[in-house]
């Protein structure tokens, strides 16, 4: 019987690769024609319209305390569900979809930075690189279940 695994898209936030459950994205998009929002909290890119929906852009970035992106530099967003509200984290680049087994995670390592802290689930040590798993409600600022 093979070992159970979670599906997880691989994404580029700075130099750090990270890992999103599959489970939690409702789709991938390229952002574009984000308003800013006059006194949002840190870490709100702005809002956009997706197909006639409003959709509240993070920017995953600013929330780990990473440089800002140049404003020229391309940029993917994970489309996440949380009930009516939905929501684009803003990140570098998308790529594959990893088959992990959940019991080959490490937790997270002691002297992670501490804004990192609280948005890690473990890592996955891959081919010399780590791949933090990221908890996207947390770092929407949501602990509430999201729809795949």
């Amino acid at each position: 019987m093979a070992a159970p695994t979670i599906e997880y898209v691989s994404v580029r936030i700075g130099d750090q690769v990270f890992g999103v459950a599959v489970s939690d994205i409702r789709e991938v998009f390229a952002p574009h024609a984000i308003t800013p929002v006059p006194r949002a909290p840190e870490g709100i890119a702005g809002l956009l319209n997706l197909r006639g929906r409003i959709v509240t852009m993070i920017d995953a970035r600013s929330r780990l305390g990473l440089a800002a992106r140049a404003a020229a530099a391309p940029a993917m967003a994970l489309g996440l569900e949380d009930g009516p509200d939905l929501y684009g984290v803003l990140v570098d680049t998308v790529g594959e979809v990893l088959r992990l087994d959940p019991a080959a995670a490490d937790a997270a390592p002691g002297h992670l930075d501490a804004r990192w802290r609280p948005l890690i689930r473990g890592v996955h040590r891959l081919d010399g690189q780590l791949l933090a798993i990221l908890d996207v409600r947390a770092l929407i600022g949501r602990r509430g279940a999201l729809a795949a």
